[in-house]
């Protein structure tokens, strides 16, 4: 019979190191880097299926995409609740891609207040 005390399991664990994936050239390359939900900071897990990440490209005062691009991502919780478009517009907002609105500033201003 085999018993571990939690003090060896901490200190086994303490001196495991991770592995990491390097390529040839010697670049680190891990297969799964998380995101985060732009709106809720959560970490999105692999097996949210629900989340998206959406690439909004900028453009120049002509009108020609610049070749830059702002990245969102919003959870499949957040999108099963219906928020992530009033979450995108104000991530916008607060980016400066769209011009806040005073109507809409009354209006959830009325739904804090109201619930």
């Amino acid at each position: 019979v085999i018993i571990f005390s939690p003090l060896f399991i901490a200190v086994q664990a303490a001196t495991h190191q991770t592995k990491k994936m390097i390529n040839d050239d010697g670049v680190l390359v891990d297969s799964y880097i998380p995101r985060k939900c732009s709106a809720s900071n959560e970490i999105l897990t692999a097996t949210d299926h629900g989340s998206v990440q959406i690439n909004i490209g900028k453009i120049s005062d002509t009108g020609l995409y610049t070749g830059q691009w702002t990245t969102v991502a919003f959870s499949g919780q957040l999108r099963n609740r219906g928020l992530s478009d009033q979450a995108m517009n104000r991530i916008m907002v607060k980016d400066g891609v769209l011009k806040e609105r005073k109507e809409d500033m009354q209006k959830a201003e009325t739904l804090k207040r109201h619930g």
